[in-house]
């Protein structure tokens, strides 16, 4: 077991670093097909809080990408789940059975999840972009949020994160990680300021050595500027952030039905890659319509996201031109390790609250 030395600085204590058990209130959050074992491992080894994706990975990769990160240090991590994929029971008994220390969502789970999570000391933190959504998760019992705003990456909502930020701390009492923007120890005091017990970053741990995304798709990212990402429903019929490539301006331009017949293909083609046979496709699909309020052409398309994603982020392809990110991409330049990255991070800190320490005193 090799852990990085994550206890370099003094522990910077918020309600969100006491929950997770972690030095730093900085969180890695869930990427599909970016956040495995090595990315986890070394967050969380490093003082931060690293998320698995599990909702890219069979029951079989989950449960040995789990073991993979235990293999690399004994600091507690989280599961990133899909609430509506027809085996999260399954995964949760997983994740109850390995003592995980939380599982994340990207949507809310029912009562059902939450519950049984929580019975068995498991902790529940979905990610939410408006405040009705706070009030409704908090509610039903989870233990925090991570509070998403505009400037996110992958799917994401409209308000910014300064302002959301402080509607959910107003509206509810739970530990709330800001996310949206974040990539420096400027922005953690910031989002403190705000009324945030920590930050959760996707696109600045995508940008690390330890990340799995090929290197040369990694300098596409470092390329792009602020004003080089679009907010499209046309990969999945949600509002996403991505890179802008030929492809995103494709299918902007592509009509419906085009869309549905590309998606249909390409969903077949991931059920063949992930073994999921094409009945548990269909069901699969129709709990999505169900729960999602689909519609059977944006059912296609959201089948579809997961395999130009894919092709992207994990078989390097770039012209099939799926780049989620956050706006934060256009400020970053360098990829440094996991390690280093968090270590900078509180170095920036400490130092803005000593200035601001400073400003109260002159």
């Amino acid at each position: 077991m090799s852990d990085a030395s994550s206890a370099k600085r003094p522990r910077l204590r918020t309600r969100g670093a006491e929950l997770l058990g972690v030095d730093y209130p900085i969180v890695q959050t869930g990427m599909g097909w970016v956040s495995g074992a090595r990315l986890t491992a070394a967050t969380s080894a490093a003082g931060g809080f690293g998320i698995l994706a599990s909702a890219t990975m069979t029951y079989a990769e989950l449960e040995a990408a789990i073991h993979k990160v235990r293999e690399r240090t004994d600091k507690p991590f989280g599961v990133n789940l899909r609430a509506d994929q027809t085996d999260v029971m399954q995964r949760v008994d997983l994740l109850i059975r390995e003592k995980v220390k939380l599982a994340s969502f990207a949507q809310a789970p029912g009562r059902k999840v939450i519950e049984k999570l929580k019975e068995n000391g498991v902790l529940c933190m979905p990610t939410i972009g408006a405040r009705r959504h706070a009030e409704k998760v908090a509610e039903w019992g989870v233990d925090a949020v991570i509070a998403q705003g505009h400037e996110g990456g992958g799917h994401t909502g409209n308000v910014p994160t300064s302002l959301l930020v402080q509607e959910v701390r107003r509206a509810v009492d739970l530990p709330v990680f800001a996310a949206g923007g974040f990539h420096s120890g400027q922005g953690l005091v910031a989002a403190l300021a705000l009324g945030a017990d920590g930050i959760a970053m996707g696109t600045r741990f995508l940008l690390t050595k330890e990340s799995q995304v090929p290197e040369h798709v990694k300098a596409e990212y470092l390329r792009a500027t602020v004003n080089d990402t679009i907010v499209t429903r046309a990969i999945d019929g949600h509002p996403q952030r991505v890179i802008r490539t030929s492809m995103i301006d494709a299918l902007e331009r592509s009509s419906g039905l085009v869309r549905f017949f590309r998606a249909a293909w390409n969903a077949l083609k991931l059920s063949r890659i992930t073994g999921t046979s094409f009945r548990n496709l269909l069901v699969e699909g129709l709990a999505m319509r169900k729960h999602q309020d689909l519609s059977w052409s944006q059912l296609a398309m959201a089948a579809n996201a997961p395999m130009l994603t894919k092709a992207s982020m994990v078989d390097g392809k770039l012209e099939a031109g799926i780049l989620p990110t956050g706006q934060v991409a256009g400020v970053i330049d360098e990829l440094p390790t996991v390690a280093e990255l968090l270590e900078r991070i509180m170095s920036e800190a400490e130092e803005t609250l000593a200035r601001l320490r400073r400003l109260e005193n002159d």
